[in-house]
C-alpha cells in the first residue's frame, strides 16, 4: 500500500499522534481551512520579524516588517474565539499588535548573537532506515561556537510562560532531530546542537530575564535517535493500513472542528 504522504514534519507527525482527523483532513486531503489562535498569529510573527533580523534587517525595520505581516493577515485566518463582532475582533487585532511588540522588544533588546549560515531554512532529507522522507524548517543555521567544524541549529518560541525542560525535553527532542537530519543533508556538515531560545511575552514583575535558553546536544541524545526511528517508522505503518480517523474532541486547536468533521460524516 502506497503511504497516503509523501514525507512526515514535525507539526504534521504532532497532528497525527493528537487528532488522527484533524491530520486527516489537513496533510492528505490538504484542507487547510482551520483559523489559527491569536497566540499562534503572535508567534507566526514574531518569527518574521526575526527572520528579517538575522537576514541582515535593522532592529527598527525588522519590527515594522513583522507588524506589516500581522497587519496583512485576514480575519478569516483568526480564530477570535467570543469577538464576534467587528468591534470586537478590531480589538482583538489591538491586543495582538501590543503583544506582538511587546514580545519582540524583549527579544530584541540583548538579542543572541550568531555567526548565520541560514535563515529559514527548509529542507527534505531521505533517512537511512525511516520509510517516509522527513522535512523541517529550521530558524536559523549557525556556525556552532564549541565546534569549528560544526553547526547548530537555533530555534525561536514567543511563550506565555517558560518551558519545563523536563516536561518539554521529548517535544524539542523530536523536533530537533527532524531539523538535525534536513541540516545535515542541506549543509553537508556535523550538526553538534539544537539552541531554542524562548521569549516571554509578559513582563516578569521581577525583574527577571525575558529570554531563556535550552540546548540539545547530539552528541548526548543516541537513545533519543533510536526512539525516533522507531516512532515515526511505527506512524508510517499505522497510516498505511486500513483504518478509520477518528477525532479528538479534546484537542485544544482542531478537537471541535474534527468532530463536527466526523458528526457530518465528511
Amino acid at each position: 500500500m502506497k503511504p497516503p504522504i509523501k514525507h512526515w514534519s514535525h507539526s504534521s507527525l504532532m497532528s497525527f499522534l493528537r487528532n488522527p482527523l484533524a491530520w486527516y483532513k489537513r496533510y492528505v486531503e490538504g484542507v487547510y481551512d482551520t483559523p489559527s489562535s491569536p497566540t499562534g498569529i503572535v508567534g507566526r510573527t514574531g518569527h518574521v520579524a526575526l527572520q528579517h533580523f538575522y537576514g541582515g534587517i535593522g532592529k527598527e525595520g525588522a519590527i515594522e516588517l513583522g507588524l506589516e505581516y500581522l497587519r496583512d493577515v485576514p480575519d478569516f485566518e483568526i480564530n477570535f474565539g467570543k469577538a464576534k463582532s467587528r468591534l470586537a475582533k478590531k480589538k482583538k487585532r489591538h491586543a495582538m499588535e501590543r503583544e506582538y511588540l511587546r514580545a519582540i522588544n524583549f527579544y530584541l533588546a540583548r538579542p543572541p548573537r550568531h555567526d548565520v549560515l541560514g535563515v529559514e531554512v527548509k529542507a527534505v532529507a531521505k533517512v537511512e532506515g525511516l520509510t517516509l522522507p522527513i522535512k523541517a524548517v529550521s530558524d536559523l543555521v549557525v556556525r556552532s561556537k564549541i565546534d569549528g567544524a560544526a553547526v547548530d541549529i537555533v530555534d525561536h518560541k514567543f511563550v506565555d510562560s517558560f518551558s519545563n525542560l523536563r516536561e518539554g525535553k521529548a517535544l524539542f527532542m523530536l523536533q530537533a532531530i527532524f531539523n538535525y537530519y534536513t541540516v545535515k543533508e542541506q549543509f553537508g556538515k556535523p550538526v553538534r546542537r539544537f539552541i531554542v531560545h524562548e521569549c516571554k511575552k509578559r513582563r516578569n514583575v521581577d525583574g527577571a530575564s525575558q529570554m531563556r535558553r535550552y540546548i540539545i546536544d547530539f552528541r548526548n541524545s543516541k537513545e533519543e535517535f533510536v526512539i525516533f526511528h522507531r516512532l515515526l517508522n511505527d506512524a508510517t505503518a499505522e497510516i498505511m493500513r486500513p483504518r478509520v480517523y477518528l477525532p479528538n474532541p479534546s484537542d485544544l486547536f482542531e478537537g471541535e472542528n474534527s468532530f463536527d468533521i466526523y458528526r457530518l460524516n465528511l
